[in-house]
């Protein structure tokens, strides 16, 4: 778990990231040396306007350190969102970030083991695959059965596909923090 300063921090790199990206098209560097923020985990960067999901990116693998894959995930949520305009200069007073980081992946065998509002899903059929963060399920209100049918049709699956019994199915946690701290 990180503590306040350092979801602070995170924050700050992933603001001070898509502001010069956006304005200038420039990476900043950061230069901490915060040992939690240099451990190598999963995180999604999520944006939100008016409340509204305006992109959000993320890896599930642990593949680079925390603070570097916030500043990869800023910039892919702002700018490679398939489902959405790159955010513009304009729209930047009015973006909120979010970050999800992620617990390792734990594969499971039986949907019950699955707490909604706790876990984050992902589900894997051959060469399709999809993933919802822990609050997905939470603000959508989902119960566990109509997640896994969600992640299907993500995935561009029929809705039962995840009954297969070539379906992988793995949970995570993760710990979610945002510029509107409550």
């Amino acid at each position: 778990m990180l503590n306040r300063d350092q979801q602070i921090c995170l924050l700050n790199i992933a603001r001070n990231t898509i502001e010069s990206y956006i304005k200038h098209k420039k990476i900043p560097e950061w230069n901490g040396s915060e040992p939690e923020l240099l451990n190598f985990r999963g995180v999604f960067v999520s944006l939100h306007k008016d409340h509204q999901l305006r992109g959000c990116i993320g890896y599930i693998q642990p593949i680079e350190p925390l603070y570097n894959a916030v500043i990869k995930m800023t910039i892919a949520a702002s700018t490679q969102d398939y489902r959405f305009p790159p955010v513009t200069l304009q729209e930047l007073k009015d973006i909120t970030i979010e970050i999800t980081v992620l617990s390792e992946l734990t594969p499971i065998h039986d949907i019950s083991h699955i707490e909604v509002g706790t876990h984050g899903v992902q589900l894997t059929i051959g060469n399709h695959s999809a993933v919802f963060l822990p609050q997905v399920a939470t603000e959508q209100g989902w119960n566990r059965e109509e997640l896994l049918q969600y992640l299907c049709r993500k995935a561009g699956l029929m809705d039962n596909d995840w009954k297969m019994s070539d379906a992988a199915i793995s949970v995570f946690t993760g710990q979610v923090f945002s510029e509107n701290f409550t």
